[in-house]
């Protein structure tokens, strides 16, 4: 059986070093309440930047301010608060899915919408870069790679991840289904019905339990100067409601979808990613390879760990 945590509450945005200290709160509170994973929302690290949605236009002095200061709330993988988070893992033995704005170098701006995989003994297992930012998500974020499109093995299970829009890119699906996802992270700003309907079709497609991670943010938790253009972007007057949860391999929600700011907690049965393949086995004896042949360029594009 594995436990695990999903975190919905937003650390404080575009604030890094505070935020991996809450992070680390959360790893060390799951790995007390005996937690083998512990999941993260889409970008929680340095916050989702609804505000973008609502700051298009051209040549914005405003947006130019709030993507700089992105930026600067942005994970260097290899920096001092990368490791920090590496440490939080080994020293609650405890495996760790986290959904970040990835800093290529120090010395960049180029940024990632990014899911980190951290093992128990604070070894960063995979990164995955979600493959190509939905719609105005393109002025922070550059299209991500293949590298980290594959599941990895962990004490939990093994595990792989999608972010947000990737759902519905049937090839990127079926390259995780064919690297035998236990555990999918369905990494999510919000939780609307599409999202929780993404969620159920991915589990039953890969007959695998699909941990799904929304973010909970209040308008009021959003800074003022920030407001209005989180309201006419993503965030609208009611902000981020939360909505994770746990589907099984069957299609149907085992725990939620849970709204509210809540860790939402849940254990899981591996065996049934086996028993239930019994009747659907996407890359087994329900596949035509004969018929459909898929290769992924795994190779990494941009300079960045694993």
């Amino acid at each position: 059986m594995t436990k695990l945590h999903i975190i919905q509450d937003t650390p404080p945005l575009l604030d890094l070093d505070a935020a991996i200290a809450m992070a680390q709160q959360a790893i060390r509170v799951a790995a007390q309440d005996g937690a083998d994973l512990v999941v993260f929302p889409e970008t929680w690290l340095g916050g989702y930047p609804s505000w973008v949605f609502g700051m298009a236009g051209w040549d914005s002095a405003e947006a130019r301010h709030w993507f700089g200061k992105l930026v600067e709330a942005s994970l260097v993988l290899d920096s001092a608060p990368g490791r920090a988070l590496c440490d939080a893992a080994r020293e609650a033995g405890i495996t760790v899915v986290m959904g970040i704005n990835e800093r290529a170098r120090s010395s960049a701006s180029i940024l990632f919408n990014s899911m980190i995989t951290i093992g128990p003994d604070g070894t960063l297992l995979n990164v995955h870069r979600k493959l190509l930012p939905t719609h105005t998500e393109r002025n922070v974020w550059a299209p991500g790679d293949a590298a980290g499109l594959l599941a990895v093995d962990t004490p939990a299970g093994r595990i792989g991840g999608l972010v947000c829009w990737e759902h519905w890119h049937p090839l990127a699906r079926h390259a995780l289904h064919a690297s035998d996802e236990q555990i999918h992270i369905a990494a999510w700003p919000d939780m609307p019905i599409s999202h929780q309907l993404a969620c159920r079709t991915y589990a039953f497609e890969g007959r695998c339990f699909v941990v799904s991670a929304a973010t909970y943010l209040p308008v009021a938790r959003v800074p003022e100067a920030l407001r209005e253009a989180f309201i006419s972007g993503l965030g609208g007057e009611d902000g981020l409601k939360g909505g994770s949860g746990v589907v099984g391999p069957d299609g149907e929600f085992l725990v939620g979808p849970v709204f509210g700011g809540e860790t939402v907690v849940a254990t899981i049965d591996l065996a049934d990613t086996i028993r239930f393949k019994h009747d659907l086995d996407v890359v087994g004896h329900y596949d035509r390879r004969d018929v459909f042949n898929l290769t992924v360029n795994r190779r990494r594009e941009i300079g960045g760990a694993v």
